[in-house]
């Protein structure tokens, strides 16, 4: 059985089960409009906005909040999403890191973190991204993912990567 919500440790960070009580710290780390500039949710600085998000991440039930291992601070979130035990695939998305955390070491040690736990369970993950997010397509592109199609969903249409346990190498 796929644990959604897992404790997870590294070097970098820290990774937990998102809880109510988090809603301020965590909106706190996503009010800098910096960093949904290319989301396709761009508003999600906005604190109405940036709720209905924190709201459907707890109903997720895959939700977990990021910390720096070193300050305990909240700096941004993650979840795993769509199960399909029968395609033997999750996705990991809705993630997002403060600014100060950018540049590729935080973001992978994250989804290194997210991904050694979700092959446990399954054989590919999936990465949904906005068409005109470079940023985060760069970021999975980097992990070894491959572009499989386009898919409309939710807000409009994801870009779809998928990175196979098979050719997992970080």
């Amino acid at each position: 059985m796929f644990e959604l919500q897992p404790t997870l440790t590294g070097k970098l960070l820290k990774l937990r089960p998102l809880r109510l009580e988090d809603y301020s710290a965590l909106y706190q780390a996503a009010s800098d409009p910096m960093i949904w500039e290319q989301h396709p949710n761009s508003d999600r600085y906005k604190e109405e906005v940036f709720k209905g998000y924190f709201d459907s991440a707890i109903e997720s039930g895959g939700a977990l909040v990021v910390l720096d291992a070193l300050t305990n601070e909240i700096i941004g979130s993650s979840r795993y999403y769509g199960l399909d035990e029968k395609a033997s695939e999750i996705e990991i998305g809705w993630t997002f890191l403060t600014t100060k955390y950018w540049g590729g070491t935080y973001n992978r040690e994250l989804k290194k973190l997210m991904m050694d736990h979700a092959y446990k369970y399954v054989d590919h993950v999936l990465f949904f991204v906005g068409p005109n997010n470079l940023r985060s397509r760069k970021a999975v592109e980097k992990l070894g993912a491959v572009y499989v199609d386009t898919r409309s969903r939710f807000s409009g249409e994801s870009v779809v990567y998928r990175l196979s346990k098979s050719d997992y190498a970080i």
